[in-house]
């Protein structure tokens, strides 16, 4: 009965006790197999923003954004990693693909400006002194 319970509340599967550690790696790895297929998501959406990563566009309450390649770039990365401190050095690998300490605050001002154009959602990405930025659940 619990695990029909289960089941019915919305559960993908369920494991009774006792269970193998077999079972449960092979379990684990059919569903990363099934995501694989399925392949990354085309949009991201936070509240009224959404990002559409094929067409390269962005959205907000239904009035597009004008985004420069390099902030959708920046969103889009903070989106994907959201409740995760993203350092500046991250950033700068992942969003420009290099590292050099010297341009890190280059970082701060594409911020800026991309929170000046979230307008009333510019709080989505919170800034942690000292380490970076953080794009919030």
């Amino acid at each position: 009965m619990d695990r029909v319970v289960g089941l019915e509340l919305g559960a993908d599967d369920y494991v009774v006790k006792p269970f193998s550690i077999r079972e449960i790696i092979l379990r684990i790895q059919k569903l990363l197999d099934r995501q694989e297929k399925q392949g990354p998501p085309s949009f991201l959406k936070a509240e009224s923003l959404i990002l559409d990563l094929e067409a390269h566009t962005a959205k907000l309450d239904d009035q597009w954004l004008d985004l420069t390649a390099t902030e959708f770039r920046l969103l889009a990365h903070l989106m994907r990693t959201r409740g995760r401190v993203q350092t500046r050095e991250v950033l700068l690998d992942k969003v420009w693909g290099y590292s050099f300490e010297g341009y890190n605050r280059t970082i701060d001002t594409h911020i800026r400006r991309i929170r000046i154009k979230l307008g009333f959602l510019q709080n989505l990405i919170e800034t942690v002194r000292g380490v970076g930025y953080r794009f919030r659940n």
